[in-house]
């Protein structure tokens, strides 16, 4: 992501500021899921989502975005070669035990949230420092939808999100 640049500007000068990915994979989730609505659109319904016995995995967040659609989030403190195959488990996961997802948001959001949710829009974000190239094209050929976003921290007030690549199946 060299190619991103941020500046402090003053009448003496302007400065590079560095960017650099969080030391605690924790940390990115933390502030993602308290601006999550602000960051991504999505409405947050839950944190570490256990996928049961059978599983054994720990979605990292589960939301819902403006169109009603089950979204799961998995960051990567940085680049990982597993965040997609990780993120398309739990997609396979959640596909298969929907009623568990519907109770959530119905507990979230209210009685009526049953009926307003778009299965066929359910997402994928992967949020990371970076991405392989063949991450990026790995996506291409998946038939599902799947969002991959860079991050980095300038200082400990600024944040920048950068969609990547971002694949919609077709309904």
């Amino acid at each position: 992501m060299g190619d991103i640049k941020l500046f402090k500007t003053s009448d003496h000068g302007a400065t590079e500021l560095e960017g650099k990915s969080v030391v605690v994979e924790k940390t990115l989730q933390a502030l993602m899921e308290k601006h999550l609505d602000e960051f991504l659109g999505v409405r947050f319904l839950a944190s570490e989502y256990q996928t049961g016995k059978t599983h054994r995995g720990r979605i990292d967040s589960l939301g819902i975005d403006e169109n009603n659609s089950p979204v799961i989030i998995e960051y990567k403190r940085s680049m990982n070669e597993n965040v997609i195959n990780q993120g398309l488990f739990y997609m396979d996961w959640l596909l298969d035990h929907k009623a568990e997802f519907v109770l959530l948001a119905m507990n979230q959001l209210g009685a009526d949230a049953e009926q307003k949710i778009d299965w066929e829009g359910t997402r994928l974000i992967c949020i990371a420092a970076d991405f392989t190239k063949y991450d990026e094209h790995a996506v291409q050929q998946i038939n599902r939808n799947i969002e991959l976003v860079r991050y980095l921290r300038f200082g400990d007030d600024l944040l920048l999100l950068e969609q990547v690549n971002a694949v919609t199946a077709p309904v």
